[in-house]
């Protein structure tokens, strides 16, 4: 199997290559990092580190994440692993979320930060209650219960390719939580661990920051919905 890693970067200097470090890079072929406008060093940290990096300019979350499918999409690859660039995730816990894909017939497997150990202060109650909001607001549109948006998550890439995903910003995740339900795939949630990030997280770290990414969670759901 061709399993790849999609980082998204924004001013990561500090962080992004512990992240890189601690994949387990027995399970992967290629570590992807996607830089998006970063002011710092975040792009000669993740070379030096061993990664791929791609650069892109249009800002957003799901900007990153749609550049670095884009190049894969030559790589002949399987599945891709998502995860962020700040050290919050457990990168050596990967095997969690690709294990119910090799062995048991999943598609999409979502690393859920409620379900597993949290470091105390790791996320705040606004992040938590975004979450629980929005879980919520799926079960009872869709019938399929989600306990997080994390970001730390693997899919099949034929059928991430088939999701044809669009957001640029922050409903990137929770887009791909409802395609997948409107689209049947295989899906499975598995605790992982999270700790505080390095650094200020951009989205829950500040009052606009975590406003704009709730009023864009919410949007997309009620487009997907009205989609429907």
């Amino acid at each position: 199997m061709n399993i790849s890693v999609i980082i998204p970067a924004y001013n990561e200097e500090s962080s992004i290559a512990k992240v890189i470090r601690s994949i387990p890079h027995e399970l992967i072929n290629e570590v992807v990092v996607v830089n998006n406008n970063s002011s710092d060093n975040t792009e000669a940290e993740a070379v030096e580190a061993g990664a791929t990096v791609l650069n892109e300019s249009i800002q957003g979350y799901g900007a990153s994440c749609l550049r670095g499918i884009g190049y894969l999409k030559n790589k002949n690859t399987d599945i891709v692993v998502f995860l962020d660039g700040d050290y919050s995730d457990y990168p050596e816990e990967m095997h969690l979320l690709l294990n119910p894909i090799l062995n048991d017939g999943y598609d999409f497997v979502l690393g859920s930060r409620i379900l597993g150990n949290r470091e105390a202060g790791s996320m705040p109650f606004h992040s938590r209650f975004g979450n629980i909001f929005s879980g919520y607001l799926i079960n009872f549109f869709w019938r399929v219960k989600y306990t997080d948006l994390g970001p730390f998550r693997a899919i099949r890439f034929d059928k991430l390719l088939q999701l044809d995903m669009r957001d640029h910003w922050y409903g990137w995740t929770v887009e791909m939580q409802i395609k997948a339900i409107k689209y049947n795939l295989r899906i499975k949630e598995v605790p992982v661990s999270y700790r505080k990030r390095i650094g200020k997280s951009k989205v829950s770290g500040t009052i606009k920051g975590s406003f704009m990414a709730g009023t864009i969670i919410l949007k997309t759901i009620f487009n997907e919905l009205f989609a429907d």
